[in-house]
């Protein structure tokens, strides 16, 4: 049996020293433990607000104004061949883009009393079935909203999309070159393996993927802020955001979403916004005059505008079983003849898109709306940097243009 072995003493120390430095020791490390606990619950607490600034942030960004147009499909069906309907389409995708509408929604204005082919179409809710035109249309307005460098992950070859390689591009600011160093851009959600703890690897249009800070399923397509790397760092770095962020932090105008509506009615009942559309208005001949509504007097956060097809919103009213009312008018807060006087029997929609949205600019005055862009970084138009430096030019030279007035 061994006996318990009986500390001994350094040599030249008394016990008292001794306990002394134990004692010193001992209240060094709980000063330690007390400093670590404090340094944890301070890191949970500034986590804590961080991801309360974050909700408070999204809350703040869900609640920008927007406008969001309604365009009948069957006008499609009016056009006289596919290059045609195809051309239309892109009508309306350069007219929504140049007026930075937020929302195109695609309705069926006809309805089920015709038999009409029916076409399928995947969004963000899942796979769509709708009449044929509505689906066409829908397809071309998501292709030509989507940056280039994504295009091919989300649209394979298709017969909607034979002649989309005629448009007129949209030229959207969110359409950002390999070059343009702008702090957000879309992408899509690569099929690659991460570390564990690690967010997906995006694919942003750029020679290398961006490292982000949540992990997705692959083939999504996302918003990422752009990180600011190291000196000397490889690894790109983002974090994904939401669709509304790019438009809530910088003013930039960040695009349109898509969506069908199988009648009238799903127009104003599937909106995505929280309270729904606070201002309604329906365009038509028989509305009252657009000069009535007085400059800016008409306020909003999420508003909606209607068109009618080639009968009008009175001929979808009446396909629409859903809605119990006679007179067109009783849907909207306003029902407006954008143009009176008008010159032929007829507007087309897409020419009513257009003098629509530039007399309401005038009327129509948002409740919150997003800050002006002042920031660099996106592509600007080749037509101005041309002409800038044709004016440079000619003022280098001190060319007499005299002559040309």
């Amino acid at each position: 049996m061994s006996l318990p072995q009986v500390p001994t003493k350094p040599p030249g120390k008394s016990w008292r020293d001794i306990n002394q430095e134990r004692k010193a020791l001992k209240r060094q490390r709980n000063e330690e433990k007390i400093v670590k606990r404090e340094k944890k619950m301070l890191l949970e607490k500034e986590l804590e607000e961080k991801v309360k600034e974050e909700c408070e942030k999204e809350k703040k960004y869900a609640e920008i104004s927007t406008v969001s147009i309604a365009v009948p499909g069957s006008i499609l069906e009016n056009a006289q061949s596919a290059e045609l309907r195809t051309y239309l389409a892109g009508q309306i995708a350069r007219a929504a883009c140049v007026f930075s509408v937020d929302e195109v929604i695609v309705f069926d204005d006809i309805g089920d009393k015709l038999n009409t082919k029916k076409s399928k179409l995947e969004d963000g809710d899942g796979v769509i079935v709708a009449r044929k035109s509505c689906v066409q249309l829908a397809r071309i307005l998501q292709y030509l909203e989507c940056p280039q460098y994504l295009r091919k992950h989300f649209f394979p070859i298709h017969k909607d999309l034979e002649f989309a390689g005629l448009l007129n591009p949209l030229d959207a600011p969110h359409h950002l070159r390999m070059s343009n160093d702008f702090k957000f851009r879309e992408g899509i959600t690569m099929n690659k393996k991460v570390k564990p703890g690690k967010g997906s690897q995006v694919n942003v249009g750029l020679l290398k993927d961006v490292s982000t800070d949540k992990l997705l399923n692959p083939g999504i397509r996302v918003t990422v802020k752009m990180l600011p790397t190291s000196e000397g760092g490889k690894k790109l770095k983002g974090k994904i955001v939401s669709l509304a962020t790019p438009r809530a932090e910088t003013g930039v105008y960040w695009g349109y979403t898509v969506r069908i509506a199988n009648n009238l009615s799903q127009v104003f009942t599937q909106c995505p916004y929280k309270d729904g559309y606070d201002l309604t208005v329906g365009t038509s001949d028989k509305g009252n005059p657009i000069d009535d509504i007085p400059h800016k007097a008409v306020t909003f956060n999420h508003a909606l505008i209607v068109f009618g097809g080639l009968h009008g919103i009175e001929a979808a009213l009446e396909s629409d079983e859903q809605l119990q009312v006679n007179d067109a008018s009783l849907l909207f807060n306003h029902y407006v003849n954008v143009l009176p006087n008008q010159g032929s029997r007829t507007i087309r929609t897409e020419e009513a898109i257009l003098i629509a949205l530039t007399s309401l600019k005038a009327k129509l005055k948002p409740n919150n709306a997003p800050m002006v862009f002042k920031e660099g970084g996106i592509a600007t138009s080749s037509i101005y940097s041309m002409q800038k430096n044709y004016n440079s030019a000619v003022a280098d030279n001190n060319v007499d243009l005299s002559k040309f007035d």
